[in-house]
């Protein structure tokens, strides 16, 4: 036959639980008005009052739905409450179910005693006190509300506990795969060192050649079209030692370290001068400026920056060139700052990539990738560099240090 819907709340859901606010209480009588009775005492509670009015259409309910708390009938025809109580004890769903029972008065306590043996919680005599049975049963809807809670965060914790364990199998996956690739990217750089460098300079040097031993009997076009055949081959050196350079710096070991900065850029400005000694140049470094970081990569970053700011006022004549910092926010930020050819801030974001140039290479030679190494190395030392100018006006780089990353 059908089973009675419960009363007195929400319907059961298809899977048979209740909604989570709310949980369930099964009453078990075979008198309908006593039913009534119970139903009226727990009414207040808000919870899921599911009826049965037999023993075995109890234990049909307790096959399909997870109870609280179960109120049941001592004195009931064909399967009384002992029965009951005993074959829902059997099972190991409801093993737990905690079980009050209901009887008439019982001076000899003789089915007190019984129904304990039997796994009862609690025993009560009719007629009952409504604030009681009340008082008894709230204090097993919190319980099962404060389990279900328990046993719902037990099941975040292992979900959350297998993701963990995926996400660190994913993680040593992907290392693994990082570290193949960089051991295939050092044999390519490898190559790249080895195997395009050697043509290049048999290029180089047979143009040298020719021009040594045939030069006197080429008109000024072939001497010349030679000398474009060797400085390309020169240029094309320098990119393959520009590029390959930049590739160390991303994989190279961070050793972090004070570093004098002011010191830096005075040696390298000193060898730019020793370089040019014919160009006046006013180049001021602002005195104990230090970091902390790898003394090695900052000191790349910074004869970039410095040799950046030399080849763009080469045009200028009275050449200004300052290394200083300033406390922006709290943090130190570091700049290099020039008046030279500048650039339009229209196309700032492209200054740091890879063989990106604002410039002709007629005008100021280079390979486009000494800024992008500049980013690289700021980055991995857990800062941010950018740069501001204006066209004939010069330009600022500045960047900041942070936490550096592996």
């Amino acid at each position: 036959m059908d089973l009675p819907l419960p009363r007195g709340g929400a319907r059961l859901g298809p899977d048979g639980e209740a909604p989570p606010e709310r949980v369930n209480v099964l009453l078990v009588d075979d008198q309908p008005a006593n039913l009534l009775a119970l139903e009226a005492m727990l009414q207040g509670l808000d919870q899921n009052l599911v009826r049965a009015e037999s023993g075995r259409e109890a234990l049909k309910r307790l096959l399909t739905d997870d109870f609280a708390v179960i109120l049941l009938d001592v004195k009931m025809p064909d399967m009384d409450g002992f029965e009951t109580a005993a074959l829902i004890r059997d099972r190991d769903k409801s093993r737990d179910t905690p079980i009050i029972f209901l009887t008439a008065a019982d001076k000899t306590h003789t089915e007190a005693v019984r129904g304990y043996a039997v796994g009862a919680v609690d025993y009560l005599v009719k007629p009952v006190v409504p604030e009681f049975v009340r008082s008894k049963v709230s204090v097993f809807v919190e319980l099962a509300k404060k389990s279900e809670l328990l046993r719902r965060q037990a099941e975040q914790l292992r979900e959350g506990e297998q993701a963990a364990r995926e996400l660190a199998e994913t993680r040593a996956e992907l290392v693994r795969d990082l570290e193949h690739k960089n051991k295939e990217l050092e044999s390519f750089s490898y190559a790249v060192s080895h195997d395009l460098r050697a043509p290049l300079r048999r290029i180089e040097a047979f143009g040298r050649a020719l021009l040594e031993s045939q030069g006197e009997r080429m008109d000024a076009d072939g001497r010349r079209f030679v000398d474009r055949i060797q400085e390309a081959s020169r240029l094309m050196l320098q990119l393959i030692d520009d590029v390959l350079h930049l590739s160390k710096v991303s994989r190279a070991e961070l050793r972090q370290q004070d570093v004098d900065l002011s010191a830096l850029a005075t040696a390298i400005l000193d060898r730019l001068r020793e370089s040019e000694p014919a160009r006046v140049v006013e180049a001021r470094v602002r005195p104990g400026v230090t970091a902390v970081g790898d003394g090695r990569l900052l000191r790349v970053a910074l004869t970039n920056l410095l040799e950046n700011a030399w080849k763009f006022t080469a045009r200028v004549p009275a050449t200004r060139i300052e290394f200083g910092m300033a406390v922006v926010g709290g943090d130190p930020t570091y700049y290099v700052r020039d008046n030279g050819a500048g650039f339009d801030m229209a196309y700032a974001d492209r200054l740091f990539g890879p063989f990106q140039r604002l410039h002709l290479a007629s005008e100021f030679p280079g390979t486009g990738i000494g800024l992008a190494t500049v980013q690289r190395i700021i980055h991995r030392l857990g800062g941010r560099v950018w740069a501001e100018g204006l066209v004939g006006q010069g330009a600022t780089f500045s960047f900041t240090l942070g936490r550096a990353r592996a």
